[in-house]
């Protein structure tokens, strides 16, 4: 007895559109992922050493900084190179100056952390306006 005569063959099928539909929510989801996925850096302008020495302005703070550690503010030694202490003669020097311009002179051979000190100091003080010198190169 042959009880599949009547019957054809089921073919067996694959439904795409469930298919297409999960490929479609992936591909949002990588879109969505990878715009957030942007390097965070900081832009920094370095000045060129080729410029001409512009004319010093009147809310103009120099910091020097000399290869042993000694820091001068408008020419005049600190006794410490603590950040209070660097703070406090930027306050001094800056007197009644809203936004003075803190200008750090140092020198190549200087310690770095000496550097962050006075940026730190100058951000204690409230003056987030900050240039480095350069020198042109003989």
């Amino acid at each position: 007895m042959n009880f599949r005569r009547g019957r054809g063959s089921d073919v067996p099928e694959i439904n795409l559109i469930p298919l297409i539909d999960v490929l479609l929510v992936i591909i949002i989801f990588l879109m969505l992922t990878t715009t957030y996925a942007k390097f965070s850096g900081l832009e920094i302008s370095l000045p060129t050493a080729d410029a001409n020495k512009q004319t010093e302005q009147p809310n103009e703070i120099n910091v020097a900084l000399t290869a042993a550690g000694q820091v001068l503010v408008n020419k005049i030694p600190l006794a410490t190179a603590s950040v209070p202490a660097i703070s406090d003669a930027l306050r001094r020097a800056a007197g009644d100056t809203r936004e003075p311009v803190i200008v750090i002179n140092a020198d190549a051979r200087a310690n770095y952390q000496s550097v962050v000190d006075i940026m730190q100091a100058a951000q204690t003080a409230g003056y987030p306006r900050i240039s480095f010198a350069t020198q042109s190169p003989h």
